[in-house]
């Protein structure tokens, strides 16, 4: 059971000129920092395919892990740890040993975007690599969107009209004949400090995708 990042991934990709140039930027100003496209992490034979939004500046940005290092990964791992999905609680490092069970976590936007603030463009530009990613699925599996530009993402990677599944907490959406889309509020500090998004809804969701991935609900009564 690998750890390893996809192959369908570009580590050296500048296809997004604002994204390169913040990146080089960012590089000079925080020489320790990872300052490049941050790759997908977890199982290669992953069931739960979990959909950020980016690297955070501070976080996967400067880690090389998404959601390593940042305040919406503190969250993130200790559900991941809670529904059985991780072997610890926390991320601290790309080289410490937390290794996901059925699970993997990407980004909609590999790079990391001025302002946390990706636009329209570079998420198109960026979708190929999901693509690839929902391509190496196997159902019966669950594809988890943290937020309403994840959530877009997954279904222009499946080529899915948007409106014909508009985002919302907790919906679950039959987009193919091998896996679902759940949708979930980001695990932001914004959102969990606003209470927009609670512990007990961040879990729900989680004990949903459970459910779905053990059998106890079936894909064709979503």
């Amino acid at each position: 059971m690998s750890q390893k990042s996809s192959l369908k991934f570009n580590p050296d990709c500048r296809d997004c000129p604002r994204l390169a140039d913040f990146l080089d930027q960012t590089s000079l100003k925080y020489p320790g920092y990872h300052a490049r496209p941050v790759a997908p992490f977890g199982d290669r034979d992953a069931r739960l395919l979990i959909v950020g939004l980016a690297p955070g500046m501070h976080g996967a940005n400067a880690t090389g892990r998404p959601f390593t290092g940042d305040y919406a990964g503190i969250l993130l791992y200790q559900t991941l740890y809670d529904y059985g999905f991780s072997n610890q609680p926390e991320s601290v490092s790309s080289d410490d040993d937390l290794r996901l069970d059925g699970c993997r976590i990407t980004n909609a936007v590999k790079c990391l975007p001025p302002q946390n603030k990706p636009q329209l463009d570079e998420v198109k530009h960026c979708n190929h690599y999901l693509r690839a990613e929902l391509g190496d699925l196997q159902g019966p599996a669950v594809v988890m969107a943290l937020g309403k530009i994840a959530h877009d993402a997954v279904l222009r990677a499946l080529q899915l009209r948007l409106s014909a599944h508009p985002f919302g907490h907790e919906h679950v959406h039959q987009v193919s004949d091998d896996f679902c889309l759940i949708d979930s509020y980001h695990c932001s500090r914004y959102n969990t400090q606003t209470r927009r998004l609670t512990t007990a809804m961040f879990g729900n969701v989680f004990k949903r995708a459970r459910q779905i991935l053990d059998g106890k609900e079936s894909l064709v009564s979503l």
